[in-house]
């Protein structure tokens, strides 16, 4: 088996991408969780560029780190400057971290049009640098940046610069694709003649400009590099960089030989995914493979039939090895299949007759704007009525949302509800930040004397799109909730021309599915406290 050194950096190049802006508190819980998933080393920042990037590197010297070893990068000196007197590589080695990183050039065009050097300075910046810091810390890497370009260009000169940085002791030469422009049969040409010219370990470094940055990671994988370097998710500049979820997925699952990280660190690829976006505070990207909430969702017909019988037959591999989970999808283009397998998820009763008239229900809600993919609370509401058996825990009679603003600006929103729970009637009225808020506190006030349990419950997130935006004023919305209480999160749609209408629609959907939901699992009525 050929091991593998992962390299993370996420905190690093990850950072430069478009929207990604990490707090230092951010950086050290992403730093803790890599360290958990068995990443082997860290790429934390550049502890000359700014103020958080140092406090970092103070910081993480406090984290106990049981596997990763975190690196600070920089570049090589600057020219007509000694090594000892660089401001960048004194604060490299002042960073006292166990790994030193230094990106260099080795592309001549760079060189002497970017730098403004002579190919030979060039080439005594790399060496001053990299055997400065190496006198000082254990494990340099040296990340040859524009390799590929340079390498196409001017073959020679580009090794001349690598061999360089191993002669003067870099542990490592990383080979960097950095304007993402090569492609998989030249990364493997170049890969195969550095490791014929070079002797120590060879690492690859790719951006996804051309769609390509995983191939090219695998193809410079199996030409014999063993360090490969990307982020979390493939954030980065521009298109971003390689993706490392991917990356360690294929490896650790797909190809034979390779050994990266431990199985069971494997099932929390998924998680360490969704776990860099929320502290990004960016969104999920559904369709990404192996950790994407769509990577192993089935929505068509012949699919799930498939699936029913045998999960290969549609799936390249098991979910569960990277902490995913199978999703049945239902919409317009369901078949049974689909329909009796999120209701046997959700432990209904089914036969071939309700299967049926879910089918056609489903199909008519759809063609009027509905979705149930991220709403299957709604959708196992639609199914209980459809089958005769819902139980409603209360009766809606009727509600009304006024706004009422002023001269300055400030907007009041009320909402009046009108509810029957059992024989009562209750009619309240709330005042909330908006519509939603307002219908919320209301509908709070008539039911929680009745069904305490309600008070765990919590609205998290609200989504509007508009459905047939040629209709203007008069096109129709689609509005999701998701809800949450001590135990799940549940989401439920509503559609309408107007938006406190299907907000409204959705809202009662999330009280109605919370109060079910708990019946359920108490076996009785939903904790009905009459007054």
């Amino acid at each position: 088996m050929t091991r593998i050194a992962t390299y993370d950096t996420t905190l690093r190049d990850g950072s430069q991408g478009e929207g990604v802006n990490f707090s230092l508190q951010d950086k050290l819980l992403i730093t803790a969780r890599l360290d958990a998933l068995g990443i082997d080393y860290i790429e934390g920042g550049y502890p000359l560029s700014n103020p958080k990037d140092a406090a970092y590197f103070r910081a993480v010297r406090d984290l106990d780190l049981g596997h990763s070893r975190v690196s600070a990068f920089g570049m090589t000196r600057r020219k007509g400057i000694s090594a000892e007197d660089d401001t960048g590589l004194k604060a490299l080695v002042a960073a006292e971290t166990p790994v030193v990183t230094i990106v260099g050039k080795s592309w001549d065009f760079q060189a002497q049009e970017v730098l403004g050097v002579s190919l030979e300075e060039n080439l005594r910046m790399i060496s001053d640098s990299v055997a400065f810091c190496a006198s000082h810390v254990s494990e340099i890497v040296y990340d040859a940046e524009h390799f590929f370009d340079g390498y196409k260009r001017n073959p020679e000169y580009a090794l001349k610069t690598i061999q360089a940085a191993a002669a003067a002791g870099a542990a490592w030469i990383v080979l960097c694709d950095t304007n993402g422009g090569t492609l998989p049969e030249e990364v493997a040409k170049a890969v195969a003649d550095v490791r014929a010219n070079v002797s120590v370990p060879i690492g690859i470094h790719t951006h996804n400009d051309c769609d390509l940055a995983v191939a090219n990671t695998l193809a410079a994988v199996y030409q014999g590099a063993t360090q490969v370097q990307g982020t979390i998710n493939g954030i980065g500049e521009r298109c971003g960089n390689v993706d490392l979820c991917s990356v360690i997925a294929n490896l650790g699952i797909k190809l034979s030989g390779f050994e990266i990280i431990a199985e069971d660190k494997l099932r929390h690829l998924t998680e360490i995914s969704r776990y860099v976006y929320e502290t990004a505070n960016m969104n999920f990207r559904p369709g990404q493979p192996f950790v994407g909430t769509s990577a192993f969702a089935h929505k068509g017909g012949m699919h799930v039939h498939g699936i029913r019988k045998n999960a290969v037959s549609y799936e390249h591999i098991d979910p569960s090895l990277v902490g995913n989970e199978r999703r049945v999808l239902v919409s317009e283009l369901s078949g049974k299949s689909n329909i009796a397998e999120k209701l046997g998820e959700h432990g209904l009763e089914q036969d071939n007759e309700l299967l049926a008239k879910v089918l056609d229900r489903i199909q008519d809600l759809e063609n009027e704007g509905y979705q149930f993919e991220a709403a299957e609370a709604s959708f196992v509401l639609l199914v209980e009525r459809l089958a005769g058996r819902d139980r409603p825990s209360f009766e809606r009679l009727g509600y009304h949302v006024s706004v009422s603003g002023s001269s300055v600006g400030h907007a009041v929103t009320e909402a009046t509800v009108k509810l029957r729970v059992g024989e009562v009637l209750e009619h309240t009225v709330s005042e909330g930040d908006g519509p939603v808020n307002a219908l919320d506190g209301a509908v709070r006030k008539a039911l929680e004397s009745h069904f305490p349990c309600l008070r765990e419950m919590q609205l998290v997130d609200y989504k509007v799109r508009v459905i047939n935006g040629r209709e203007g004023t008069a096109a129709r919305v689609r509005v999701v909730i998701e809800s949450k209480d001590n135990d799940s999160v549940w989401g439920t749609v509503g559609v309408s021309e107007n938006v406190i209408e299907a907000s409204w629609l959705a809202l009662v959907d999330a009280f109605e599915h919370k109060l079910a939901k708990d019946a359920r699992r108490s076996g009785v009525g939903a904790a009905l406290v009459t007054s």
